[in-house]
């Protein structure tokens, strides 16, 4: 007759046996879940950054024509560009400085 003992060291070597086997095919499972989360997540950034390249070339003309005239201005007037100039990196500084 088998003593109590071996019974219970049986039964738990079962079910650390059988735990094991569970936890390999959880972790295959979520490796297949992550894999196609994975998928997914770059499937979307592909599709964001071509919309937004779409929009960016778009607009571009528009944005190199504004350039040009900002340019243009820039240096028909320096005095009036270099004050512009100073007064954007104040509020940058004081932006900066205001969030210490």
């Amino acid at each position: 007759m088998a003593s109590l003992s071996t019974i219970t060291d049986i039964d738990l070597d079962k079910q650390v046996a059988a735990l094991s086997r569970e936890l390999a095919a959880l972790r295959k499972a979520v490796s297949k879940r992550s894999g196609a989360y994975y998928e997914d997540g770059r499937d979307t950034a592909s599709d964001y950054y071509a919309q937004l390249a779409d929009r960016i070339s778009d607009a571009l003309p528009a944005i190199r024509k504004q350039g040009r005239a900002i340019e243009r201005t820039a240096r028909d007037h320096p005095a009036t560009a270099a004050a512009v100039g100073l007064v954007v990196v104040g509020l940058v500084a004081s932006l900066l400085f205001s969030r210490r």
